[in-house]
């Protein structure tokens, strides 16, 4: 009995790419669809369209307060502006720009600096002329510095006083520092300031004050009785005098300094307090 004859198994020729299995064909794509969602996740392009990125997620409320502080605590500071020292006041609301000082102007006004700290601004108002200043100057320091029956104090409470009753607030303000320098006693210099009535004043100072008050308020009404007073209180005709031309003397620098707002030095506000 022949040997029944055995078929070899057939060789497999190996498949070439187009010959691939569909299934085998058909992976890269399941792939790149599996691929797609999550590059449109990442934003990226898909068949040249941009994809919806994904909305982030909501931050806590914690996140939030710690995320405002964190933005305060950086947040730089505004910067701080240096401060600058005001301009000094004009003497007056007068446009008189100051003449050249003379060599003997400019002692005086060296002098005022060396005593008192300052030049007065009554006399860098009327620096615009040197005549006016001089003979203003001159006036000045013969009533209230020269020598004479009244103290330098007695005639200060006459330029308050007077000064009062016209409210100027240049001199009360310049000369009631006077009073509260050369008294020693800084109410007294408020209290004329305010009334001379209400201050603690002896017989002679009282009269003086009558006197120049009633001088000012109704010089037409001055009679030999109100001289009587002053000489009862132990003034000489010639301190009688000196208080009626002090008493003039600061009518007319009142009605100056209120006619141009003459405006008193800062540092006369400090003084003797």
């Amino acid at each position: 009995m022949a040997k029944k004859m055995t078929s070899a198994p057939a060789t497999r020729k190996p498949a070439t790419l187009d010959e691939a299995p569909a299934a085998s064909r058909a992976a890269p794509k399941k792939r790149a669809v599996a691929a797609a969602p999550a590059a449109a996740k990442a934003g990226q392009t898909l068949n040249g369209r941009s994809a919806p990125s994904a909305a982030a997620p909501k931050a806590s409320k914690s996140s939030k307060v710690a995320s405002s502080t964190t933005t305060a605590a950086v947040k730089p500071a505004k910067a701080v502006k240096p401060a600058t020292k005001p301009a000094p006041e004009a003497p007056t609301a007068l446009d008189l720009p100051p003449a050249p000082l003379d060599a003997a102007t400019q002692a005086y006004f060296d002098k005022c600096v060396e005593k008192l700290g300052f030049v007065p601004n009554v006399l860098q108002a009327y620096a615009f002329d040197m005549a006016k200043l001089g003979a203003f100057a001159a006036m000045y320091n013969d009533l209230m510095l020269a020598p004479s029956g009244l103290s330098k104090l007695e005639r200060e409470m006459i330029a308050v006083a007077v000064s009062a009753v016209n409210r100027c607030y240049y001199c009360l303000t310049a000369h009631g520092a006077a009073v509260r320098a050369l008294s020693g006693t800084p109410e007294l210099g408020e209290q004329i300031v305010m009334n001379y009535r209400a201050a603690r004043l002896d017989r002679r100072q009282r009269a003086i004050l009558d006197f120049a008050v009633k001088l000012t308020e109704a010089p037409h009404t001055i009679e030999e009785e109100d001289r009587a007073a002053l000489r009862t209180a132990g003034l000489s005709d010639r301190d009688i005098w000196d208080v009626g031309a002090v008493a003039a003397f600061f009518n007319m620098s009142n009605r100056v300094a209120s006619a141009t707002d003459m405006r008193p030095n800062a540092e006369y506000h400090a003084q003797a307090r």
